[in-house]
């Protein structure tokens, strides 16, 4: 505050309310600490508010984090809420979904990890098939996000468009007799869409040279994404994988792969990228041709036919011992093995349940497995989604 040196009053109007304010705060302090009962305190309260008419008080409270939020009052049948973490440029999302057929509870962390650029992407929670599945996707992107944000953006379309012709298919064969309307050839669906996301990012504009801001003019750079997606449904879980992301089921405490890593040096992707006339080079690991460090991938189209967008298509009968899903990139699958995230992330959830039974545990796990991937060094970006099982058994 500033005044006048000579007869100390403030030196314009708006100094002044700041004191005549800041006066009456005082006295009304003193008033209620000299108060020897509520109705002292009352009258205090009235008589500040009569000197001042623009007095207003205001209740001032603070959510811990990922606190369970009252919704009693909501109106809605449905209620989906979003509880943001701040760590390390990361953030984290937890929304329950009752749907239809489906009710679930996941958690989601995405942060750029020591890398300079994010090329992560996730997308979680979409109801396809007339709310018989719930879709979740990993996506990681090298030599930009373009890719992988496009995989975001437009694969779980493609993938409803692909399920609905399927469907239609059945119900045609149904009408001629036959008894497999309820068989659905899942690897043809997933290796269609996949193909039709692929062509879509080769057929888009300047996509080689300055598509971000002019950094890659080098036709020789590649720009891919892997994929891993997984559709959860109430007796079967879904997965197709393309590239080094990964899912996991943690069933009883074991943790079963739901899908296989594309390494350029697994002996049978080898094979096939020798095959088709190319090289397995040893430059800062297995790579193809010595540039990309996964042998199949959308986009990557100067790498072709040696780098291909075919899914390998994993189908899981549900029982009643499942007790969540563990889907990440690569980020936190290079330095953390299957075994220790299904042990880190089930006794995360079981404490938080015991001692906190109304907080969203599933956020809280996948920020502790992202933390932990942080901890052993990872210097990729890192994205997580858990995804609890048991209200679906």
């Amino acid at each position: 505050m500033v005044s006048d040196p000579g007869n100390n009053k403030p030196r314009d109007v708006f100094h002044k309310r700041i004191l005549k304010s800041y006066h009456k705060r005082q006295q009304l302090q003193q008033r209620i600490m000299t108060s020897t009962n509520s109705s002292d305190e009352n009258d205090a309260i009235s008589a500040y508010r009569d000197q001042d008419k623009d007095y207003n008080p205001k209740k001032r409270f603070c959510l811990r984090e990922n606190e369970p939020i009252d919704k009693s009052s909501s109106n809605s049948t449905t209620t989906n809420y979003t509880i943001e973490l701040r760590s390390m440029g990361s953030s984290s999302t937890v929304v329950e979904i009752p749907g239809d057929n489906i009710e679930l509870k996941y958690g989601c962390i995405s942060m750029i990890g020591r890398r300079r650029v994010m090329e992560d992407a996730i997308k979680a929670s979409i109801k396809m098939a007339n709310n018989e599945f719930i879709f979740f996707g990993a996506y990681d992107g090298h030599g930009g996000s373009r890719v992988s944000h496009a995989c975001r953006d437009r694969l779980d379309y493609v993938l409803e468009e692909e399920l609905l012709n399927a469907k239609r298919k059945l119900m045609n064969n149904d009408d001629d007799g036959s008894d497999n309307s309820n068989y659905v050839d899942w690897e043809k669906v997933m290796v269609k869409c996949f193909s039709k996301i692929d062509n879509e990012v080769m057929r888009e504009g300047n996509w080689i040279a300055g598509y971000e801001e002019g950094r890659y003019e080098d036709v020789k750079k590649t720009v891919g994404s892997t994929a891993v997606v997984v559709m959860v449904g109430k007796e079967e879980i879904v997965v197709a994988n393309c590239g080094d992301c990964r899912a996991i089921l943690c069933s009883r405490g074991v943790a079963i792969p739901l899908s296989n890593d594309h390494k350029p040096d697994r002996p049978d992707e080898k094979k096939r990228v020798e095959a088709a006339g190319g090289k397995i080079l040893n430059w800062n690991g297995s790579r193809v041709q010595g540039i990309l460090a996964t042998s199949r991938s959308i986009g990557d189209h100067c790498l072709k036919p040696f780098v291909i967008p075919e899914p390998e298509v994993t189908v899981y009968k549900r029982n009643e011992l499942d007790e969540f899903i563990v889907i990440a990139t690569d980020g936190l699958w290079d330095v953390v093995s299957n075994e220790v995230t299904c042990d880190v992330a089930r006794k995360c959830l079981r404490q938080i349940r015991r001692k906190f039974p109304e907080r969203d545990s599933a956020a809280d796990a996948a920020a502790l497995l992202a933390e932990l991937a942080i901890a052993r060094g990872s210097k990729d970006n890192i994205s997580v989604i858990v995804v609890e099982l048991d209200k679906m058994s």
